[in-house]
């Protein structure tokens, strides 16, 4: 008998926890583009080769800016999004230094 009060309890709970988090919103951060003084070194050559499946896209690999440096971080295969096609990393010049514009797919 204590067992099924335990097991009604777990349960009971359960679905209060479900029923509680089923209203909540959760929203993607928001992305602020750090502006640094440092320009990006010249982009790491990659052997890319074959794709491990039909409709895989190479995303290429480009340099972050982390823990006050540039960090390269290599490319990687993706299996790819019909109607989408992929818009790679890129620095550009902005307010007297450097923005990092992540990759993203675009229709």
């Amino acid at each position: 008998m204590k067992s099924t009060c335990g097991l009604r309890a777990a349960m009971a709970a359960l679905a209060l926890a479900s029923v509680t988090l089923s209203g909540c919103i959760v929203e993607e951060p928001r992305y602020r583009p750090e502006v640094v003084t440092v320009a990006p070194p010249a982009p790491q050559v990659e052997v890319v080769g074959v794709a491990p499946a039909p409709g895989y896209v190479w995303i290429g690999g480009y340099w972050d800016w982390a823990a006050g440096r540039h960090v390269w971080v290599p490319g990687r295969w993706e299996p790819g999004r019909p109607g989408y096609h992929w818009v790679p990393h890129h620095w550009v010049a902005y307010r007297g230094g450097w923005r990092l514009d992540r990759g993203h797919w675009a229709r």
